[in-house]
């Protein structure tokens, strides 16, 4: 592995020092771009966007060794930054000289892209900061910019248009103050689209860097594995899927591979009741995708078994086809079928005495408004309609959930949203988001819950407690499996496992009484 990773940063250096515009990009040029933009980070970035003063303070401080430096492999031609929420319009026209331009307009071409992760710890997305690089700019015209100026190249700094903080900075006092009165009279009228309209100017997400002459969108960005720099993240070696023949369909004269269909239908069984759980790992794209995800989805898995959860219902939906070794992927789907995981979640849900305990565990690639990103199936760089599953998208999945409890343990960036959503709401009154932990553990905290464990004590553990309220610490106060905490006598091993953990059988009246009223709750 060691000599791989030696190997990979060899070619990367070589290809930055490949021919770039009929001259050689040296590596002197490369620490000069990484050295500009890391102080205009530490000195300059708070003053072109609204970031929280806690995150300027800690930028102010930041080292470079803590640094993830990303740039493009040079080439001949100019490339394109797409980020996951572009809003370009696809055009079909893909095989064309330039045909990236046709498929984003709008998109700008440079000579170069760099990109600094201040936080390569965290999970994305987070903010990172991309630059532009321009060769033949004026030091004027440089400067109209707001760009760098370094003599031979112009550095500027990419932001998301149309975004608040960016706004916020254009406007005049005057602009301010009618903006006020009109933001008086229509604040009723535009309650709802609050949070969709209030995207925040940095850019959260690596970009997908393309040459405009490429039409197989191949990505160019690269980690530098340099001393001076933070050590690049492992992606997730890829893996051809072995698919049997038999389960291939010849879809426009292209051959495409999946495995058998989830049987959702048999999820749930006449007279019976089960704990039932869903792990998601989107990862969109390769680059961003480690082998900590996986990780943290087999860790997560062998604790439900540990809890007693059947492994037929566990499914777990991770990446695209070919990131998980065949002896890690048995009972993984790709994340590539959006309808299939709401249809899965929503089928668990509504039946009747289907799941007694239903757990989430989301550990996906998440946009500021707590949207997480599936996988990019058709490789344009942008977060399709089909590849992000929306904070509403998920609340109308367990809106009115049948299950006894529906838990949340939520190891992804900006889970404030859904918190705030949860809380607003009186159709998710048996969901408990648990999401007051570091990120980075939650995985592993929870690994170690056995089945006699009370979920309340156990999260009384960690080191940061997250407050619970009244409604919430009712559903916790039970085992994973439903079990009640502090019986007495206790319960025995064989009472947990006959009476709560896996499935139960249900009394035949039991059953139909349940199943005489089905839409009282829809009702109310």
């Amino acid at each position: 592995m060691k000599l791989r990773s030696v190997c990979v940063s060899l070619l990367v250096f070589a290809l930055l020092a490949g021919q770039h515009g009929g001259s050689r990009v040296r590596l002197a040029r490369l620490d000069r771009w990484v050295k500009a933009a890391f102080q205009y980070v530490k000195l300059s970035l708070c003053r072109r966007v609204s970031l929280p003063e806690g995150e300027c303070s800690r930028l102010a401080h930041l080292r470079l060794p803590g640094v993830v430096v990303y740039v493009s492999e040079s080439s001949p031609d100019k490339v394109l930054a797409i980020l996951p929420d572009s809003q370009f319009t696809v055009s079909p026209a893909a095989d064309e000289p330039g045909a990236n331009r046709e498929l984003f307009p709008g998109a700008s071409a440079h000579d170069a892209v760099l990109v600094l992760d201040p936080s390569p710890e965290e999970s994305f997305g987070h903010p990172v900061v991309l630059f532009y690089v321009d060769f033949n700019v004026t030091k004027k015209r440089c400067g109209h910019m707001d760009g760098i100026y370094l003599g031979e190249e112009c550095l500027t700094l990419a932001l998301k248009t149309r975004c608040q903080n960016q706004l916020k900075r254009r406007r005049s006092r005057s602009d301010r103050m009618v903006g006020r009165a009109r933001f008086r009279r229509s604040t009723v009228s535009r309650a709802g689209r609050v949070e969709r309209g209030s995207g925040l100017c940095e850019i959260h997400f690596l970009p997908l860097v393309v040459g405009v002459r490429d039409s197989n969108r191949t990505q160019r960005l690269r980690c530098v594995d340099h001393p001076e720099f933070a050590r690049c993240p492992q992606p997730l070696p890829l893996t051809r899927p072995s698919v049997p023949i038999s389960s291939c369909e010849l879809n426009k004269n292209t051959r495409r591979c999946h495995q058998q269909p989830l049987a959702t239908h048999l999820s749930c069984r006449l007279y019976q009741t089960c704990d039932h759980a869903v792990l998601l790992s989107g990862g969109w794209q390769e680059q961003i995708t480690y082998q900590r995800h996986v990780q943290n989805l087999l860790l997560f898995y062998q604790m439900l078994r540990n809890n007693g959860f059947h492994k037929d219902h566990i499914k777990t939906f991770f990446a695209g086809n070919g990131q998980v070794a065949a002896k890690e992927a048995e009972g993984m789907y790709p994340a590539t079928e959006k309808e299939v995981i709401r249809n899965h979640i929503s089928y668990i849900c509504r039946k009747q005495h289907c799941a007694d305990s239903l757990v989430l565990y989301l550990n996906s690639p998440t946009r500021n408004d707590g949207t997480m990103l599936l996988w990019d199936r058709n490789n344009n760089g942008i977060a399709d309609l089909k590849e992000r599953y929306t904070v509403g998208e998920l609340l109308a999945d367990l809106a009115g959930c049948r299950a006894s409890r529906v838990l949340l343990f939520v190891e992804q960036s900006y889970s404030s949203v859904l918190s705030k959503r949860l809380k607003s709401s009186l159709k998710h009154l048996n969901v408990v988001l648990l999401n007051g932990l570091p990120w980075v553990d939650t995985a592993q905290f929870w690994a170690s819950l056995r089945p006699s464990h009370c979920l309340i004590d156990h999260l009384s553990k960690s080191a940061v407690m997250p407050r619970v309220g009244d409604g919430a610490a009712s559903l916790l106060n039970v085992t994973l499996a439903g079990a009640p905490c502090n019986a007495t006598p206790p319960l025995t091993e064989a009472e947990m496992r006959k009476e709560y953990m896996g499935c139960q059988n249900l009394p035949t009246a039991l059953w139909h009484q349940g199943r005489r009223k089905p839409d009282d709750s829809e009702r109310n």
